[in-house]
């Protein structure tokens, strides 16, 4: 199949290329427009409890409202505020409400319940349109002109404005990773550009894989994601363009290396340009087909996921795999088709002399050799650090791990845990309701919010609720000891539910709602996936897999590879951050993030380095010696593949943040590990022990047996000659 889809391409390499340039054009200029949705909320299925109390706030309470961003006042000095600082407070919210900043829908004026007991803080919550928050720009928008207006106002009193809550934080997380974030995306793309040139010791070599993967794939990806979610109902999410240029680079760039590898490959042994370009597809084609399989199920498979983001980032990037791998077995093969070899690899010299490869085929001795030392010592080290993944801790503090603590949300948040209690930036609610629709007895009130208060971790629960307007539902307001995404605060609410529900009045019942509700639901739902998603994930890549290989052994230690690297990253950066680092723990979405990257493109590796073994044995090598010129001639290409999406991740952890830090750490030790300890020691050592037992029940250690690919043609069909493969 592969042999006839790379002479396909060499014939009509230049039809390739302009189908290529006119679909991408015509998929572009026909792409719907779509909006990201960042309320955590929304991302959260209708039968979870905090969905359910937003859903009856908003009926009961319409005029109600949970701030959006919050005006912090102080004197300068320090000192206790007094009436005539009362009075310019007043002054300030008047004149913030007179100035109709865009969206702003309400500013509440300071009160006794928003002044700190010590008297020397006050807070005036405000109200932002929903829909803004949905747009990080034009949310941080408000809050910056809020934050330049409030400034201005108080600039001739003894008081001081600042200005915190989530739209404050989502400006000063713009403007802390703005800069971050070219510097990310520039240093991505030069690394690439230079490591693959160094590679190949050439200029041309280092652009192709750019051209294929960022100039095409990506606009084709982003237009046929919109159609997508234009078309099937389907959410996204702001996080999305960010992942989405390092999984089409990332795995192009792969894909690239195993066809340019090859390629050379080839030329090296005699064939002629285009000769060599089919035979590289077709001998290489499969195990790109099968690596991108694996990919795109691993992506496609969060559809299943309970949580929106990652729902609405798994068809996005199964759809850009799959783009990215056509792009590289028909794009990629045309270009290399239609520009000459030499100025491929020009300006070096030596690139049509096979070098000994004396590392690689040192390796390969050593595996050969001694292949139950080599799978101890590599298994040794994944389960080694396996174990540091016991002691992870999920946090919820996004905003505290990715800005500087000295800007202004985070310094108002930190006098906010001072002034009042941690979770008075947003608090829980109770929403107590008659089930049969009558008005409620407020006689029960006092008693119900005192239980309530006696919740370990709750500071204060207000005795008096708001009532609806037609006194069937009370909102209890809820201020917990700790901040609202931190775990203390998310095992308050836990206990916090149990007494809401176990000690209603009769004939009522209780919803409790609030940002730390919708953490705790999250961690629901992220549990829910752990069983659902991953375990699909895997019987589906197994089966990929086994199809590949045709063989029902192979498969599994492939699988336990894989898995012995999820655990071994996540391991290793919990050991790093948590362990040495104090971190209290790690953000909650990592353990995701590792499976997306880590075991889903590190998968390539292992599929490579596989059907190069399989390729091997079918020449009529032993199960050793195929796992010598396995390494000798598959890892060139796995390490230069490994380590360039290893130092592309690497660059993240140059954002100067924490979250940064540990998810480009984690990405980048997860690849190191996939590529030169699994795919490099661990899975050829194991297929060296197995023998050609590996490969059962199918035959792919018989040379020329029917189970194999067909006999790959030359560039007029002949079929090429087997001194020649």
């Amino acid at each position: 199949m592969f042999h006839r889809l790379g002479h396909f391409v060499v014939r009509r390499a230049w039809w390739v290329i302009a189908a290529w340039v006119v679909a991408m054009i015509a998929i572009v200029a026909s792409a719907p427009t779509v909006t990201s949705q960042t309320d955590e909320s929304a991302f959260l299925p209708k039968h979870y409890e905090s969905i359910q109390a937003a859903q009856l706030q908003e009926q009961a309470f319409p005029s109600s409202f949970t701030p959006s961003a919050l005006a912090l006042f102080e004197r300068n000095d320090g000192g206790p505020l007094n009436s005539e600082d009362k009075a310019a407070m007043a002054k300030i919210v008047q004149g913030l409400t007179d100035k109709k900043i865009e969206a702003v829908e309400k500013i509440i004026p300071v009160g006794e319940q928003t002044t700190s007991k010590d008297g020397k803080y006050a807070l005036a919550p405000i109200a932002i349109d929903k829909t803004k928050q949905q747009d990080p720009k034009a949310f941080g928008d408000v809050a910056k002109h809020l934050r330049e207006e409030g400034k201005a106002l108080a600039s001739d009193t003894n008081v001081k404005f600042q200005l915190g809550g989530a739209a404050a934080q989502s400006l000063d997380q713009q403007e802390a990773s703005g800069s971050a974030d070219a510097l990310i995306g520039m240093a991505t793309i030069v690394l690439v550009a230079i490591i693959v040139g160094l590679i190949f010791r050439s200029i041309l070599a280092g652009i192709l894989p750019l051209l294929v993967s960022l100039v095409v794939a990506m606009p084709t990806s982003n237009g046929l994601i919109n159609h997508a979610t234009k078309a099937f109902g389907l959410e996204t999410t702001p996080v999305l363009s960010a992942i989405l240029i390092v999984v089409v680079l990332g795995v192009g760039t792969d894909y690239f290396l195993f066809l340019a590898f090859r390629y050379r490959e080839r030329l090296r042994a005699g064939d002629d340009r285009k000769e060599a370009v089919a035979n590289a597809v077709g001998r290489v084609g499969e195990a790109i087909a099968s690596a991108a399989g694996a990919v795109t199920v691993a992506f496609a498979v969060l559809i299943l996921s309970s949580l929106g983001m990652f729902k609405a980032l798994g068809p996005a990037l199964a759809i850009a795999v799959v783009v990215t791998a056509f792009a590289s077995l028909t794009l990629a093969p045309a270009l290399l088709a239609v520009i000459p070899a030499r100025a491929v690899f020009w300006p070096g010299k030596k690139w049509m002399r096979e070098p000994n490869d004396a590392r690689f085929a040192a390796l390969g001795r050593m595996v050969q050799k001694r292949p139950a030392v080599v799978a101890i010592a590599s298994g040794g080290v994944l389960l080694a650090l396996s174990a540091g993944a016991l002691s992870y801790n999920g946090t919820f503090d996004l905003a505290g791990s990715s800005m500087p603590k000295e800007k202004e949300s985070m310094v108002v948040q930190d006098k906010m845990i001072n002034g009042f209690s941690a979770g008075a930036a947003d608090p829980t609610h109770v929403y107590l309701t008659n089930t049969s629709g009558a008005k409620l007895d407020p006689g029960a009130f006092e008693s119900y919010a005192a239980k309530l208060g006696g919740v370990p971790g709750v500071a204060q629960a207000a005795p008096k609720p708001q009532l609806s307007a037609d006194g069937v539902t009370a909102d209890f307001t809820v201020m917990l000891t700790h901040k609202p995404d931190s775990n203390e605060a998310i095992d308050t609410l836990t206990q916090l539910r149990e007494v809401a529900h176990d000690q209603v009045p009769a004939g009522t019942s209780a919803k409790v709602g609030g940002l730390t509700a919708v953490y705790k639901d999250i961690n629901l739902a992220m549990a829910h996936d752990y069983k659902l998603v991953f375990p699909i994930a895997g019987l589906l890549i197994l089966l990929i897999l086994a199809l590949q290989l045709r063989s029902v052994v192979a498969p599994w230690y492939l699988m336990a590879s894989v898995g012995l690297g999820f655990t071994a990253t996540l391991g290793a950066t919990t050991l790093l951050f948590q362990s040495i680092g104090g971190e209290t723990g790690l953000m909650f979405m990592l353990p995701i993030l590792i499976y997306l990257f880590v075991v889903a493109i590190g998968t390539d590796y292992n599929i490579l380095i596989i059907a190069r073994l399989r390729e091997e044995a079918r020449e009529g090598r032993s199960p050793r010696e195929a796992a010598r010129e396995a390494l000798r001639h598959g890892g060139p290409t796995v390490a230069a593949a490994g380590f360039i999406l290893a130092a592309s991740f690497a660059t993240f952890m140059l954002a100067g943040n924490v979250f940064m830090l540990e998810f480009g750490f984690a990405m980048a030790f997860g690849i190191i590990l996939a590529a030169f300890v699994m795919a490099m020691f661990f899975t050829p050592a194991l297929t060296a022990l197995i023998g050609n037992k590996a490969w059962w029940p199918g035959h792919g250690a018989d040379p020329g047996h029917g189970a194999g690919p067909a006999p790959l043609a030359d560039a007029h069909g002949v079929p090429e000659p087997a001194g020649r493969r």
